[in-house]
């Protein structure tokens, strides 16, 4: 009692302000959803419930197909029966899907449906690109669809939640779960994270092929000290509020179902106990009207925060406003005894089962149990053509061009190319981290991708090198029983091929980067150059003398000064997909002229994380000029990051020109138009991005030195040039204030425009109140 009184006087003092103002009854929460047929439904199942069933529903397991912990969930078969379960996750596919739906409904007392989820991060069967390959594209249209057929592919196997989209802003990319997000930017995020709450669930959920998003991982995921998996997170509230919640408020405001609480800490407390979290913020501040799911074993592993037993911690999280244990079983095994002891209450449990009642009244499962639980739909609706054609065309738009020395891409269709590298003709590694039901067997490889799309060419392949010969690297990257598909023979003598095949080429193609599971979850890495085995490969490979393009595959931006150096062009494909071969192909050879610009900053150097373009300035910033002495830079290196925020090339080349402000002068709520012309100078059709950033320079507290604040996207025809126009109102330019007041201030602003952060034009402007 005495920690918890502390830690909610704390939260008062933090953020008392901004939630006294919002605050509106749990009672009325608990209550009324704005649906009566809903409310009268659930009030009525309620009704027939007893207390163990009410906690029952509060219970998630899994099959046991997807784990990310080392716990499992045993006697399912009979706490299926009397009502013990109210979800199951891992599983996929109608046969088993309806088996357990079948006991659910027929063999438990109220016959109450489950809901079935599964990890669907980039697509279920057809394998997209990773969402922060995705995220490359800036292109909200492309998002969605993904996550509509993912969803329509998932429904067909009788999935009915997944457990994405994650929005978790990450700016260290030493974290492996980078890879699972939409990069650094909270801006760019939110527009994402509406973009796949909509795909997902569409305008209705009882449609068939609609599915309820779970937002994860709530919250500051990202935040991760070191960058390290499940780390402590500690951040001042302003940075909280400005940078890292805004893509979960936006995901709430898009009608997400349910969230996800997070295995980190926040302001001490973890987060699938945090009260002010789950409850104050979420519900009363925000609005939310879905139910929270733990992550895995989260709850259980309160008492690893030092929280207290299963079953102290139990109630303190359900107290808080967690609605779904999953895996734990915390609150299956210990809420009863609570109720008895006074540690919780009736209303404390009818609150969560309420909820997530709800969510299955919303999916319609009420109605039909077996709502998607289809085989002949199963067999026809997974992998079709369409749904590859339309992975090959975003894992197209998803690829960032970072270098293009003497333009050498894209390739003539003719001539030797050498293919090298252990991601030239690997069918597993092209689908990335987070995949349940991809089929490795069904995706392109890069060699097959080549001979298919420029059959004239004559390619010569060899492996070159494994991914890595570092052992702690090897043991740790693959788990589960999975290893390395490796080339037994010395690396010396793979090395060797390699450079022989190189000779009889015109072109080198090195495939090289990360493996799938250097990234992802449980997935860190404090070393984030290209492991040294390959390196070496490279760096035999450039002494050949031959031109080099290296396709880079890759979950997080990686450090390669040296690469960027000596290779001639450098094409970041991030993991593709089940398409990912043709994808490249395409690119290579031209048939698609790359536009993707990167969403998290590239660093030259470890020693510069967290690395991102919305920094603060300092008392004593370093602008390259004169003596660094006493300036905030490094003595060894460039402040400056190697690809920044918005980078990203194209096969043609673009002008723009100075910003045009429709006023200089404005006051109150008046609207501003700034406006660019950008033209195509280069003689290739091609996209560009065209970004917005506005920067505060004086205000009542220090802010970022730019923000991100809008984008089009245009296709221009060579020589081609059109204006560009944005509308720029006071809701573009408010920020928390110290008081955590959303709000904007009076004064002088500078309005940017170009094709990344780091190179833009800019006009300056005055807006009072």
């Amino acid at each position: 009692m005495k920690r918890s009184s502390i830690y909610r006087s704390v939260q008062k003092m933090i953020v008392g302000a901004a939630l006294l103002s919002s605050a509106v009854p749990a009672t009325a929460q608990q209550a009324k959803s704005g649906d009566p047929k809903m409310d009268a439904f659930v009030t009525n199942l309620m009704s027939k419930m007893t207390v163990d069933e009410k906690i029952g529903q509060l219970n998630l397991v899994t099959s046991g197909a997807a784990l990310t912990g080392s716990s499992v969930n045993t006697g399912v078969v009979e706490k299926l029966k009397k009502g013990d379960i109210g979800g199951f996750f891992g599983g996929y596919g109608t046969n088993s899907i309806k088996t357990a739906q079948d006991i659910a409904v027929k063999q438990s007392r109220l016959h109450i449906p489950l809901i079935f989820g599964l990890d669907v991060i980039h697509g279920h069967r057809t394998i997209f690109p990773i969402p922060l390959g995705m995220s490359a594209t800036w292109d909200m249209g492309l998002i969605e669809r993904e996550a509509h057929i993912a969803a329509s592919e998932a429904t067909g196997e009788g999935i009915n939640w997944v457990f994405s989209p994650m929005v978790d802003i990450a700016r260290d990319p030493r974290w492996g779960r980078i890879s699972e997000g939409s990069g650094e930017d909270p801006w760019l995020g939110s527009q994402i994270a509406k973009a796949m709450v909509k795909g997902y669930q569409g305008n209705d959920m009882t449609k068939p092929d609609a599915v309820m998003a779970c937002v994860k991982h709530f919250a500051l995921y990202g935040g991760a000290e070191a960058g390290r998996e499940y780390n402590t997170v500690d951040m001042s509230p302003v940075k909280m509020y400005q940078d890292y919640l805004p893509p979960y408020k936006a995901a709430v405001d898009a009608g997400a179902g349910s969230f996800m609480s997070s295995f980190n800490t926040i302001n001490g407390m973890p987060a699938t106990g945090n009260k002010w979290l789950l409850t104050d913020l979420l519900r009363k501040q925000w609005g939310f009207k879905g139910f929270v799911v733990s992550d895995y074993t989260s709850l259980s592993e309160l008492s690893a925060h030092g929280l207290g037993d299963l079953q102290a911690v139990s109630a303190i999280a359900l107290k808080a406003g967690l609605d779904m244990d999953m895996v734990a079983e915390g609150f299956l095994t210990t809420l009863k005894k609570s109720l008895k002891e006074g540690k919780v209450t009736q209303a404390d449990i009818d609150q969560a089962c309420r909820r997530v009642l709800e969510a299955k009244y919303k999916l319609g499962l009420f109605a039909n149990p077996y709502k998607s639980i289809n085989a002949d739909v199963e067999a026809k609706a997974e992998m079709t053509d369409a749904n590859r054609q339309a992975a090959r065309e975003t894992a197209e738009h998803s690829f960032v061009l970072l270098k293009n020395k003497g333009g050498i891409l894209p390739l003539k269709k003719s001539g030797t190319i050498a293919l090298i590298g252990p991601l030239a003709d690997n069918h597993s590694e092209m689908l990335g981290t987070w995949v349940v039901a991809g089929n490795p067997a069904k995706s392109v490889s890069v060699i097959d991708g080549i001979k298919s799309t420029a059959p004239g060419v004559t390619v010569l392949y060899a492996h070159g090198s494994n991914f890595t010969d570092d052992s702690l690297l090897n043991s740790r990257a693959w788990f589960f029983g999975m290893k390395q598909v490796k080339d037994n023979r010395p690396a010396q003598e793979q090395i060797d091929e390699a450079v022989e095949t190189a000779k009889k080429a015109d072109v080198v193609v090195v495939a090289v980067g990360e493996s799938a599971n250097m990234s992802g979850e449980s997935s860190s890495r404090s070393d984030i150059n290209i492991p040294e085995t390959q390196r070496d490969l490279l760096k035999a490979l450039v002494k050949v003398g031959k031109p080099m393009v290296m396709v880079l595959f890759n979950g997080r931006p990686l450090t390669i000064p040296w690469e960027d150096k000596t290779m001639n062009a450098i094409l970041d494909v991030w993991h593709p997909g089940t398409e990912a071969g043709n994808a490249i192909a395409d690119v290579l050879f031209g048939n698609y002229n790359p536009a993707g610009k990167i969403t998290a900053t590239f660093p030259r150097s470890v020693g510069q994380i967290p690395i991102y373009y919305a920094h603060k300035n300092t008392g004593r910033p370093f602008d390259g000029k004169g003596s660094a002495k006493f300036k905030s830079d490094y003595i060894d290196i460039s402040n400056d990051p190697l690809y920044p925020f918005g980078y990203g090339l194209s096969y043609t080349s673009f002008g723009y020109s100075d910003v045009k402000l429709s006023k200089t002068a404005l006051k109150g709520n008046e609207m501003l138009t700034a406006t660019v012309t950008v033209t195509n100078t280069g003689k290739v059709a091609g996209e560009e991005v065209v970004q917005l950033y506005i920067s505060d320079p004086v205000a009542s507290i220090s802010r970022s030195v730019q923000e991100l604040k809008g984008f089009k996207k245009l296709m221009l025809q060579p020589g081609e040039q059109k204006e560009v126009s944005f509308k720029i109102t006071t809701d573009d330019l408010k920020f928390y204030n110290a008081s955590l007041k959303y709000d904007w201030e009076p004064g002088e602003f500078v309005v940017r425009i170009g094709t990344n952060s780091g190179d833009t034009h800019a006009a300056g402007l005055r807006w009072d109140k």
